[in-house]
């Protein structure tokens, strides 16, 4: 087999701000593994966050043996973007090679269209509160938040979309006593879960400080060798497959975490519709999905996922599996 990654940039409709920066391109490392008939594709993002670099992450990927399969990949690179797209683009190989869908491959139902929340990035109140406007049609919003003035930008959300579900997401970007100060108020703004408040490593008083709507572990939980730590801290965790490392192990992932007790979030990073393909077969049953890449984009893979007022629908054998 031959595998190779090519870096591609795909223009977002608008600038999108977290609490760590701002980005106006979607800057994503594209896996192909070739056996001569058929090829497979697979996506990752490269996470500064977790030390990860576009060159990094290439450079794992072209030191994988041309013999590789799902199972030897699981032990030959850890947990990560890199071996998120060598898995994904194995799965499609898969498929391909046996004429079988992915979810045919992996025991899984046949999946359906997931609702899923399309996301505000940081900005000031006045700007957040116009795009809540333009969005508040939408079921789930997922509003960015990570420090000063957040209270401000939770109000004026709400203001401009009364009826829509709202979560919200510090990435990591409070502190207990702030969680503990704000905690009330998203609760009478009706938001319906919080994810990653306090800093991954430094989140200990989670499980000491009354947490009144579910706490949903985001950069705390990457595969199923978190879980241990998140017990009695968070209510949830967010899969996403540049974290666990591919769909191989993002499956293993939700099923343990079922069976600990903790509800599933599948998310995303900023990603295309071939990153979101293997993700939906994740999302089925999820309490919370966000899969919302391709929406922020002003260009997108050909053929796309399908988005409608169903959600996102399972991709197309076009797309990947």
């Amino acid at each position: 087999m031959l595998i190779s990654a090519t870096p591609e940039t795909f223009r977002l409709a608008e600038t999108f701000t977290i609490s760590r920066g701002s980005r106006d391109a979607a800057e994503v490392l594209t896996v192909h593994i070739d056996e001569g008939t058929h090829q497979g594709r697979g996506e990752c993002v490269p996470y500064a966050r977790y030390g990860e670099t576009m060159e990094s992450v290439a450079a794992e990927i072209a030191g994988l043996p041309a013999d590789l399969d799902r199972i030897a990949l699981q032990n030959l690179l850890p947990a990560g973007a890199a071996r998120n797209a060598a898995d994904c683009a194995l799965w499609d190989l898969e498929a391909k090679c046996s004429g079988q869908r992915a979810w045919d491959l992996a025991g899984l139902p046949v999946p359906g269209p997931r609702i899923t929340a399309y996301t505000l990035s940081l900005d000031t109140p006045e700007k957040m509160k116009a795009a809540a406007a333009r969005h508040g049609h939408r079921p789930l919003l997922k509003v960015k938040l990570g420090g000063e003035g957040d209270m401000a930008r939770l109000e004026a959300v709400r203001a401009g979309a009364p009826k829509t579900k709202i979560i919200v997401d510090a990435n990591e970007g409070w502190t207990a006593e702030l969680y503990s100060e704000l905690a009330p108020h998203l609760v009478r703004l009706g938001v319906a879960l919080v994810e990653q408040p306090l800093p991954a490593g430094d989140d200990g008083l989670l499980a000491e400080i009354e947490r009144p709507l579910p706490v949903c572990a985001d950069e705390a939980c990457h595969d199923r060798a978190s879980l241990p730590g998140l017990a009695g801290k968070y209510d949830v965790v967010n899969i996403k497959l540049d974290k666990t490392g591919g769909l191989t192990e993002a499956l293993e992932l939700r099923k343990a975490a079922i069976e600990a007790g903790f509800q599933i979030m599948v998310g995303c990073m900023v990603g295309t519709s071939l990153a979101m393909a293997p993700a939906v077969l994740v999302a089925q049953g999820a309490t919370i999905v966000d899969l919302d890449g391709p929406l922020l984009l002003a260009e997108d893979r050909d053929p796309p996922l399908t988005y409608d007022d169903e959600g996102a629908h399972p991709p197309s054998a076009a797309l990947w599996g």
